[in-house]
């Protein structure tokens, strides 16, 4: 539908697609654009944890838990090595085109980090010192690229 509308003096083309005047079929449309965006973002962070896992084996790390969960927190890696308790925050992009994954970070993940790992500690009642990690994975054209960050932050 094309039409001439004026608005303070200005003439404005009102061009709307068909698809748009159908409400319901709209919110379909963006209801299954999100669902597949979110998929694929899911599919990306699975993909970079579990690149994250290899690599921290094979740097002699040992892997106590994955993907731990309390109160609405979540760590992605809890590892040890040499008597340390690694608290590790992995995050994977496909490309660094939006900046580095590592800064995605924020203060506010961060402390949210810090409770988890301090009731994961006081759970499992380890007195161990406590190390927080930042593994940053970029896929691109098939290969990827690893950053691991240690001491990215200290608990304040």
């Amino acid at each position: 539908m094309d039409s001439l509308i004026q608005s303070n003096g200005l003439y404005l083309f009102n061009v709307i697609p068909k698809f748009v005047t159908h409400w319901w079929y709209n919110k379909y449309f963006v209801r299954l654009i999100h669902e597949y965006i979110v998929a694929y973002l899911h599919e990306t962070g699975k993909k970079g944890e579990a690149l994250a896992q290899e690599y921290l084996i094979s740097s002699g790390f040992r892997i106590l838990e994955t993907n731990w969960q309390s109160n609405h927190q979540e760590i992605d890696i809890i590892a040890t090595k040499n008597d340390l308790v690694i608290i590790v925050e992995v995050k994977s992009r496909r490309s660094s085109y939006f900046g580095n994954p590592e800064s995605s970070v924020t203060r506010q993940k961060q402390k949210m980090l810090i409770k988890a790992a301090n009731h994961y500690l006081a759970l499992h009642r380890l007195n161990h010192e406590v190390r927080f990690d930042i593994i940053a994975i970029i896929f691109s054209a098939g290969n990827h690229q690893i950053n691991h960050i240690e001491n990215a932050f200290y608990p304040v």
